[in-house]
């Protein structure tokens, strides 16, 4: 059996959002994302929105899901290759639960980054 936090971090890793059956019919999507802030309502369309989000399977570098009351703070970096190039993404969702379903999901996106931007924050990493 397999709660609504594992079924969203499967679809997330498999580019199978719709019908993850892990949204709840009235759910809440506040998106963070660079530059912008916008809201979305309904498991249909959270489910549209994350499907642009995570078109491509992918591979989890980083994952972590820490337990809270009600819920759960899913921190990730997945990397996927899109169209022969590698990304990746470092997000943060701060996920209620309601009937093992979640019911408002509170992300912050840093970004989609291709290839060449990686490279440009490896070379920028600070070594210390």
């Amino acid at each position: 059996m397999t709660t609504a936090i594992d079924r969203f971090v499967h679809a997330i890793e498999h580019a199978e959002i719709p019908g993850s059956a892990a949204f709840a019919p009235d759910a809440i999507l506040d998106a963070t994302v660079p530059n912008w802030r916008y809201t979305v309502t309904g498991a249909e369309g959270i489910e549209s929105e994350l499907a642009r989000w995570y078109a491509d399977p992918g591979r989890f570098e980083d994952l972590s899901i820490t337990e809270i009351p009600g819920g759960a703070l899913l921190r990730f970096v997945l990397t996927w290759e899109e169209a022969g190039e590698p990304h990746m993404c470092h997000q943060a969702h701060l996920l209620t639960l309601r009937d093992d379903l979640i019911q408002r999901d509170v992300a912050w996106c840093g970004g989609r980054w291709g290839a060449a931007l990686q490279a440009e924050m490896a070379d920028a990493a600070l070594v210390g």
